[in-house]
């Protein structure tokens, strides 16, 4: 254990969930964690070139300000005096008054640039923001489905997230260290002059608190970081607690005590946690300073001491203690900007470290372009599958060939695999073995963008998105956004216009209640606008998994009925729970836990009596 780490102590809490806390850094990880500012620094270069050269020059203007200021008010006190030694009446008040002009325009000067510099800081940061948060969506984006679904890459990503807001205060930080930097070595070079003695002094007093700031945000590091999953729980709590969404079940089942409850189990341990650090914190930050202040007073007795001996006048007195107490304030901040620049610097690791982080499921360098029109359509050979992190198989020995043009229903209990193989043919997932073939080539073969383009999904959760009615349809072929016709005309295909056009503003009411004047729709209503998205696809391949299972009986007819016309000719999979759905397609494959026990039409199932004829059975039985 480290020399400070017996001096403080380490604050008292078990690490949340079994994870390992972070070691406290060492400076050397500290220090090499400041490879991220020139990073950092070029991405707030690409954002405004203009704004950050600007934001450098008014620095350095203001690194010379507080030295000239402090020359001048000495000269000032100097004149004051000696026209007090001489006498007021007939004396040149001219070279006073000048002086004073001087001061005035400098203090002037200042203020101007202190606003110039936060008006850039400003708009950097707004611009940042926005730029940054815009690369997080790109990014995310292109990464795998399978990242999503993993804890740890929803700490990695929660942290990225919180990275975009607020990090513009590392640039205000590194800046305004380069500009007392500067300020000091024309400061320091005054008191070396009279005292080299006074710049060691300053130094001793000022480094203890330093060494101290560096531990607890060390510290402070680590518990944030490691917190990660408790702070999204937090926000998790807080958003079902009082939500539209929730509130139904919240009141319904006497919610409110329990989430209350959990979440000031939650935050309270939190809270005790950083109270027991910011205790230590404030209590041993008060004896460094202390140490601080101490050494300002001896250097300002050395200074009195040398003026009442006449060795200097009293505008020197001014000038030197001045320039000792702003120098030693000026050092205490770079001391301390530097441990919470490095800090910041940690933080920015997990953006950087989130961007990183790339796909697995690409297209290869000699992808082939997707068919134009599939010829013979896909061939599962002997696939498996089994989700990241578990060694339970969600599909396996799967061997079976989905015909171009053909209607594919899938039928099985919940968790048989059916949105599984849903996915593993729009590749969101790739085989843990076997292959997928179409027409003759490997999927992995194909262009990926172009695979996407070529397929539509619908899932059965599928994203009410609290937007426009239009801009909710569109989302199925985004390009085609400014394309009302098409809108419309995908709405009428779906039997979502009958629902839009009950709707105040129609195809431009928000839907949801999220926003103001949004309009809440039915289970049964946000699925036909979900399905007017697979029809603005114009997809070769359509996926519709459980897509009607909001609707009444005769709605889902009507929807099935018109899909079988409109996909004439198309490849389609249908997943549903209800046979008079799924006894429309061309085919039907059975699955049970993961594996395919039956595949033939409606009728050849019935005939073999097996699983698909006993299910039947029985759901037919629910309607005698």
């Amino acid at each position: 254990m480290s020399f400070w780490s017996k001096l403080f102590g380490t604050p008292s809490h078990s690490t949340p969930r079994g994870r390992r806390p972070i070691e406290s850094l060492t400076f050397k990880e500290r220090w090499e964690a400041l490879n991220n500012v020139p990073k950092f620094f070029r991405l707030i270069w690409q954002t405004s070139p203009s704004m950050m050269l600007g934001n450098v020059i008014l620095r350095l203007l203001k690194a010379g300000v507080p030295l000239t200021m402090l020359y001048v008010g000495k000269l000032i006190i100097d004149e004051v005096i000696r026209v007090a030694q001489v006498g007021f009446e007939g004396t040149d008040l001219q070279y006073l008054w000048t002086i004073v002009a001087i001061e005035f325009g400098l203090a002037l000067m200042s203020d101007l640039l202190n606003r110039g510099i936060n008006l850039l800081d400003a708009l950097l940061g707004d611009l940042f923001a926005n730029k940054t948060s815009v690369q997080l969506i790109e990014h995310a984006a292109q990464l795998d489905l399978q990242q999503f679904e993993d804890a740890e890459f929803y700490d990695k990503l929660e942290r990225a997230r919180r990275q975009t807001t607020g990090r513009t205060v590392l640039m205000s930080q590194v800046l305004s260290q380069l500009q007392d930097l500067i300020t000091i070595l024309f400061l320091g070079a005054g008191l070396v002059v009279f005292n080299p003695w006074l710049i060691v002094l300053l130094f001793v007093a000022v480094i203890p608190a330093f060494l101290s700031e560096t531990y607890f945000n060390e510290k402070s590091y680590s518990i944030t970081r490691n917190w990660t999953p408790e702070r999204r729980e937090l926000d998790y709590l807080r958003y079902i607690g009082a939500s539209d969404i929730t509130a139904k079940e919240v009141k319904i089942f006497g919610l409110e005590k329990f989430l209350r409850n959990r979440f000031e189990a939650v935050a309270d341990r939190y809270y005790e946690v950083n109270k027991a650090l910011s205790v230590k914190r404030a209590a041993w930050g008060s004896v460094f300073n202390s140490l601080g202040n101490a050494g300002y007073y001896i250097a300002y007795i050395v200074i009195i001491l040398q003026t009442v001996k006449n060795l200097i006048s009293v505008g020197d007195l001014t000038f030197l203690a001045g320039s000792f107490n702003r120098l030693r304030t000026l050092l205490q901040s770079i001391l301390s900007r530097f441990s919470s620049i490095s800090q910041n610097a940690l933080y920015l690791q997990d953006f950087f470290d989130f961007l990183d982080m790339q796909p697995t499921i690409t297209s290869s360098k000699q992808a082939l372009p997707f068919p134009e029109e599939i010829q013979t359509g896909f061939v599962f050979e002997n696939v498996g599958f089994k989700y990241p992190g578990t060694e339970i198989w969600a599909l396996r020995h799967l061997s079976f060939t989905f015909k171009a043009g053909e209607k594919l229903a899938l039928v099985g209990e919940n968790g048989a695999g059916k949105t599984t193989l849903t996915k593993l043919i729009a590749r969101l997932y790739d085989p843990s073995e076997g292959r997928i073939l179409l027409d003759g080539h490997d999927l992995k073969d194909y262009d990926l963008k172009g695979l996407r383009e070529a397929i539509g999904v619908i899932f059965q959760d599928f994203v009410r998105f609290q937007m426009t009615a239009s801009e909710n349809i569109a989302i199925g072929k985004i390009d085609e956004l400014e394309d009302q016709p098409t809108i419309v005309h995908s709405a009428e295909q779906s039997l979502a216009d009958t629902v839009i056009e009950k709707l105040p503003a129609q195809y431009e009411q928000m839907l949801g209640r999220r926003f103001k004047g949004g309009v809440e729709l039915s289970g049964g209503e946000w699925q036909k606008v979900a399905l007017g998205r697979a029809y603005m696809r114009k997809a070769q391949v359509l996926i519709l998994d459980e897509p009607t299972a909001a609707l009444d009986a005769r709605a889902e007819f009507e929807v099935f009925q018109r899909f079988a016309d409109l996909t004439a000719g198309k490849m389609a999979v249908l997943i549903s729970h209800r046979f008079s759905t799924v006894r429309m397609a061309d085919r039907i494959l059975v699955l049970q836990n993961g594996q395919k026990i039956e595949l033939g039409t409606h009728e050849e199932l019935l005939d073999l009596g097996g699983s698909y004829s006993e299910l039947f059975g029985l759901q037919a039985a629910g309607y005698q």
